[in-house]
């Protein structure tokens, strides 16, 4: 089993779960979060004055999947949210040891 985090920018979500269920991905986490990266924040202008954003706001998905569908889910993760500019987001994809599922007890792939 594997566990994808994303961090993607906020206006991808909506594509990119449709995405995802399309390719059977039956859950997610959605987090709001802030960060930065290469883009090290930017400056704006409200009310004529001018102030850094030092993090970048981005929606983070965490995603527990088969190793059968781990590859198919990072690459469509990637494809439908690039928009080809600075701070799209990064992927990471971990081995994932166990998974219980509360209600029932299972565990493994079947909790999945």
């Amino acid at each position: 089993m594997k566990y994808i985090i994303a961090a993607i920018k906020p206006y991808k979500l909506d594509e990119v779960r449709e995405a995802l269920t399309a390719i059977g991905v039956r859950g997610m986490m959605v987090t709001e979060v802030k960060g930065f990266g290469a883009q090290s924040g930017h400056t704006e202008i409200y009310r004529g004055a001018e102030y850094a954003v030092n993090f970048v706001p981005k929606v983070k998905l965490e995603i527990a999947v088969s190793d059968a569908l781990a590859d198919e889910v990072a690459d469509t993760i990637r494809k439908v949210a690039k928009t080809d500019k600075i701070g799209d987001g990064k992927i990471f994809v971990l081995d994932l040891k166990q998974v219980v599922r509360v209600r029932t007890g299972e565990t493994g792939e079947d909790a999945l």
